[in-house]
C-alpha cells in the first residue's frame, strides 16, 4: 500500500540492516532506478512533441544497461539489467500536465540517493522518497502494473477533465529485469511530506473488520493507525468550515465515483493530521534531515500536488494559500472536538485493486465467517458509498453556524406569538358570525340593531364583528403582550353586536 509514504521517515533501526526485494538488494534496486530513468527521460527529450494517441497507452520501451557500460549506457557496479518503460510518450504528457519539467524530474530522482521508508502494509512492497519530497516510488505486483497500463486510457480522459482530485498522481511507470526477476517500480506524487511532522497517521477504508494497528506497528516512532483507531481517538470526528468541507466532500464524491466506473476498490484515505499548537513547541528540537534541499525551493513544486489544491474546484487560488504561509505546505486547516488547529494532508492510496475473481472469491469467504458489509473487501459501488458515508459521518464534519443572538430570538418569539394571536382573531371573529345567525334568526329587529351600532360610536368596548386587516394586525400586536387581553376585553358572556345595514 502506498501508506508507505505515510509516516514520512526513513525505516527506523535498518541502516546496518538491508532490505530485499526478490532476493534481490533494496541498494541495487535504487541504483538501477535512477539509472534507468536517468536514461529513459534524457532520450524522451529528443522526441518532439505531439499529442497522444490510442497507441501510445500500449508503447513499452526498453534498454539494456550492463555493468562495463556501452555506447549508449554509462557503466555502474550493479548487476547488468534491463529497463522497461511503459508508456512513455502518455506519462510525459501526465507529468507535463501537473508541471513538471523533464530536468526537475530528473533533478528530484537522480541528483541524491532515495530514501528508503519503512512499509506499515502487508503487501510486502518496497518504498523510497526522493531527497527533496516530490515524489514516492513503490513496487508493485505484475497483477497491479497491468492493471495500471489498462487504467491509462480512463485515467488520461479523467485528469484532463479535472486535474484537482485527491486520487494518485502517477509519473511513471517501468519495470527493472535482472537475473530472470522482474521488479515492476510506479512513480507517485508523495502525499506526506517529511518535512512536516505527522502526530497522527491513518489509513482508513471506512471498514471495521480488522481495522485496528498492529502492536508491531504501534510500536514504531511514527505508526499509521486503522479505522478502529481513529473512532477511538478522534471519535468526535475533524471539523472544517462550510466552504472547504463542501469542496473536500464534493472531490471525495467525484472521485469514489470514478474509482466505482474502473470497478477499483480496497482503496484508502491516507490521512496525516499535523497539530500546529504542538509544532510550536517542536520548531526547536528539528534536526537538518527534515530541512529540504538547500539547492532548491523548499515548497511543493509540482500542480495540485498538496491537498489544498487538490480540492479545491477552477477559480480558487490554491497557489495563493501556501504564497502566503509557506509554513503550511498546503495542507487543509481544520479543528478538532476540543478546538485545537490542524492542518490536514490526505490523498486516496491503493487504487490498483480490480475487483476480479480473487476478490469475489475473498468478499465470499470473508462474509460467511464475518458481516459482510463490515470486510474491507466488497464490490465496487458497494465499497463507494460505504466509504463515502463512513467520510462524512464520521471523519469529517462541518462547523455548525454561531446559534442566533437574543435580539433575534426575541424577534422569532414576536413573529410567533403574531401568527399565534391571529389564528386566535380568526377564531373569535367564527364565533361571532356564528352567533350573530343565531340573533338573526331569533327576530331581532334591524332598527335595534342600528341603535346599538350608532352608540357603539360613544362605546370604545363594542369592536366590529369582522375587523378589518389593519385592525387585526394591531390587535394581534397587543396580543403579543399579554394572552389575557381577549378574556378582558371579551368576557364568557355573549358579546354585543351590531350592522351597518337595514
Amino acid at each position: 500500500m502506498s501508506s508507505a509514504a505515510e509516516n514520512g521517515e526513513a525505516a527506523p533501526g535498518k541502516q546496518n540492516e538491508e532490505k530485499t526485494y526478490k532476493k534481490t538488494a533494496s541498494s541495487a534496486i535504487k541504483g538501477a532506478i535512477q539509472l534507468g530513468i536517468g536514461y529513459t527521460v534524457g532520450n524522451l527529450t529528443s522526441k518532439p512533441e505531439r499529442d497522444v494517441l490510442m497507441q501510445d497507452f500500449y508503447v513499452v520501451e526498453s534498454v539494456f544497461l550492463p555493468s562495463e557500460g556501452s555506447n549508449l549506457t554509462p557503466a555502474h557496479h550493479y548487476p547488468d539489467f534491463r529497463f522497461k518503460t511503459y508508456a512513455p510518450l502518455a506519462f510525459r504528457y501526465f507529468r507535463e500536465l501537473f508541471g513538471i519539467k523533464p530536468d526537475d524530474y530528473l533533478y528530484s530522482i537522480c541528483s541524491e540517493p532515495l530514501i528508503e521508508l519503512s512499509n506499515p502494509g502487508a503487501s510486502g512492497s518496497l518504498f523510497f522518497v526522493t531527497s527533496d519530497d516530490e515524489f514516492i516510488i513503490k513496487t508493485v505486483q505484475h497483477k497491479e502494473a497491468e492493471f495500471l497500463q489498462k487504467l491509462l486510457p480512463g485515467y488520461y480522459m479523467n485528469l484532463n477533465q479535472n486535474p484537482r482530485t485527491l486520487l494518485p498522481k502517477f509519473y511513471g511507470l517501468y519495470c527493472m529485469q535482472s537475473g530472470g526477476i522482474n521488479i515492476r517500480i510506479v512513480v507517485m506524487n508523495n502525499v506526506l511530506p517529511r518535512s512536516m511532522r505527522m502526530h497522527f497517521t491513518y489509513d482508513l477504508k471506512g471498514s471495521t473488520y480488522k481495522r485496528r494497528a498492529s502492536r508491531k506497528e504501534r510500536e514504531k516512532s511514527n505508526p499509521t493507525f486503522k479505522d478502529l483507531d481513529f473512532l477511538q481517538d478522534m471519535h468526535e470526528g475533524l471539523y472544517f468550515d462550510t466552504e472547504t468541507y463542501n469542496a473536500l466532500m464534493k472531490t471525495l464524491q467525484r472521485d469514489c465515483r470514478v474509482l466505482e466506473s474502473f470497478k477499483i476498490m480496497d482503496y484508502s484515505l491516507l490521512l496525516g493530521i499535523h497539530f500546529l499548537d504542538h509544532s510550536l513547541k517542536e520548531k526547536e528540537e528539528e534536526t537538518s534531515q527534515n530541512v529540504p534541499d538547500a539547492k532548491r525551493p523548499g515548497m511543493q513544486k509540482v500542480l495540485y500536488s498538496t491537498a489544498m489544491e487538490s480540492i479545491q474546484g477552477p477559480g480558487k487560488s490554491g497557489d495563493g494559500i501556501i504564497t502566503e504561509n509557506p509554513d503550511t505546505m498546503g495542507g487543509i486547516p481544520a479543528k478538532s472536538h476540543r478546538g485545537e488547529k490542524l492542518l490536514l494532508f490526505m490523498g486516496i492510496i491503493d487504487i490498483l485493486q480490480s475487483y476480479r475473481l480473487m476478490k469475489k472469491l475473498e468478499h465470499s469467504w470473508k462474509a460467511l465467517v464475518y458481516d459482510g458489509d463490515t470486510v474491507s473487501v466488497h464490490r465496487p459501488s458497494f465499497y463507494a458509498d460505504r466509504f463515502l458515508k463512513f467520510m462524512n459521518s464520521r471523519v469529517f464534519k462541518k462547523i455548525q453556524a454561531l446559534k442566533a443572538s437574543p435580539s433575534k430570538k426575541r424577534c422569532n418569539s414576536i413573529a410567533a406569538l403574531k401568527a399565534t394571536s391571529q389564528e386566535i382573531v380568526s377564531s373569535i371573529s367564527q364565533e361571532w358570525k356564528d352567533e350573530k345567525r343565531d340573533l338573526l334568526t331569533e327576530g331581532q329587529s334591524f332598527s335595534s340593531l342600528d341603535e346599538e351600532a350608532l352608540g357603539s360610536r360613544h362605546r370604545p368596548d363594542l369592536v366590529p364583528s369582522t375587523p378589518s386587516l389593519f385592525e387585526a394586525a394591531s390587535l394581534a400586536t397587543t396580543i403579543s403582550s399579554s394572552s389575557l387581553y381577549v378574556n378582558e376585553h371579551y368576557p364568557h358572556g355573549r358579546p354585543t353586536l351590531y350592522s351597518n345595514s337595514k
